[in-house]
């Protein structure tokens, strides 16, 4: 028996230093995904403050946390396509993407991001609802031609990710994410034709007042 025993711990001792191995992994890994998010929820709001400098460093912050965690998991693919990983890249995405969308910059691809298709496509879609705040606040402003191309880019967005019918297992459940879309720009295109249309009455009730 003891030698049962023997032969059982030595191949059991392998498999507790790969597991070890792993689990240092996704430590590390966790942790660099959840600064990744951190550090794109602060670029997206420095970019609603038009603080593009500001943006574009968080940016960066956010892109070299991603590439640690990218790297801590690249040796454990059944780790690396995990949640966090995805969500974090996606995250990156987003802030890449909404500074883009709102200060008129041409749109990072997925492989110039370093991310997969699938969170590149949800953080396009993301970043197209981050556009609404956006659009409220340049309307808030008196920036109706800013808003007006805002919308349409909302719109272009969307008209793009319906056309992108493929599994959620491949989109990483971009259905989801699209419709999801689709209430917000109504509900922006809402808005912004109220506020058109209320401006055309205010001139046309002052141009009907006596000098």
């Amino acid at each position: 028996m003891p030698a049962r025993q023997d032969e059982l711990a030595a191949l059991v001792e392998p498999v507790r230093q790969r597991l070890d191995a792993a689990n240092a992994a996704r430590e590390t890994g966790l942790g660099a995904a959840r600064r990744t998010i951190q550090s794109c929820s602060q670029s997206i709001r420095a970019t609603h403050r038009l603080e593009w400098d500001q943006a574009e460093r968080l940016a960066d912050a956010a892109r070299d946390s991603l590439r640690q965690a990218q790297e801590a998991l690249k040796p454990f693919p059944q780790l690396a396509a995990s949640g966090p990983l995805h969500d974090a890249a996606k995250e990156y995405a987003e802030a890449r993407l909404t500074l883009a969308l709102t200060a008129r910059r041409p749109l990072p691809s997925a492989t110039e991001l370093g991310i997969g298709d699938a969170s590149w496509l949800n953080g396009l879609a993301e970043a197209a609802s981050e556009l609404r705040r956006h659009l409220l606040d340049r309307l808030r402003a008196g920036e109706l031609a800013e808003s007006e191309e805002l919308l349409t880019a909302m719109d272009d967005v969307y008209a793009l990710l319906v056309t992108v019918d493929y599994p959620d297992a491949l989109t990483g459940g971009l259905r989801r994410t699209t419709d999801a879309l689709r209430p917000v720009l109504e509900r922006t295109r809402g808005d912004l034709t109220t506020t058109i249309l209320q401006q055309r009455l205010q001139r046309a009730i002052e141009g009907r007042l006596p000098d």
